[in-house]
């Protein structure tokens, strides 16, 4: 399957090329392509977590009251879902959506010319040429790197919610943050520009949509949840 979507994604790229004549401005275009794409799934998602948030302190509740009930405490989670119109899988369904597409995309600019992105490598060694301060796109390059490892660590800073704020998530960002500036040394400049873009797309679409759109979904959340109160207190 991957495979499958690393082709298409590659006569995509390929496309793209043709127009740019730049295989470097291609794949900063082919990201942001792919993540405009996506984004409905990151609405989706961003819905279902300000859900789940928002019911959080009642699952708790339920938790707590029949700690020793295990069957009734489940039951009374599935009811509490049901009556909020949740899906409690439904955050799920979007990153398992993105897997193959990601792992697709990793095979393609690891191998741009056996995926269809480029006719040969002749054609691919002559697209290949200098970007920016790079000789090529083949080559790990440090500036790059460093870049890709400052993205992810701002990327991570700004996608954690305040309040999740712990030793744990600290750990996380830099374990993302080192990661990328790893990888960044040892796979392909191409590969790592991609993941650089994707990081500073993932940072502008969390300032200008998904805040917005979280406080949205919150306030209709508190909205529904006094009216819904309301309602209640009139029967």
């Amino acid at each position: 399957m991957t495979n499958l979507i690393g082709k298409l994604f590659g006569n995509i790229l390929g496309a793209i090329y043709g127009f740019t004549g730049s295989y470097g401005v291609a794949i900063i275009l082919f990201t942001f392509l792919v993540k405009l794409l996506l984004m409905p799934l990151t609405i989706k998602q961003t819905k279902s977590t300000v859900a789940m948030q928002e019911i959080t302190p009642r699952v708790n509740e339920i938790q707590e009251k029949y700690k020793n009930n295990p069957e009734r405490q489940n039951k009374e989670i599935m009811e509490l879902y049901q009556r909020a119109n949740i899906n409690p899988m439904a955050g799920c369904l979007p990153l398992l959506i993105q897997f193959p597409i990601l792992i697709g995309l990793f095979n393609l600019l690891k191998d741009p010319v056996g995926l269809g992105a480029f006719a040969s490598q002749a054609a691919f060694n002559q697209a290949n040429g200098q970007f920016l301060w790079m000789q090529n796109l083949t080559n790990p390059d440090t500036i790059l790197a460093i870049l890709s490892g400052a993205s992810a660590f701002i990327m991570q800073k700004i996608m954690t919610p305040k309040e999740q704020v712990n030793g744990q998530m600290k750990m996380m960002t830099y374990m993302m943050a080192g990661l990328s500036f790893y990888w960044g040394f040892i796979f392909p400049a191409g590969l790592t520009l991609y993941w650089t873009i994707s990081n500073i797309f993932a940072i502008l679409q969390q300032v200008i949509v998904t805040k917005p759109l979280k406080a949205k979904f919150e306030a209709d959340m508190k909205e529904a949840s006094k009216n819904g109160k309301k309602n209640k207190n009139k029967k």
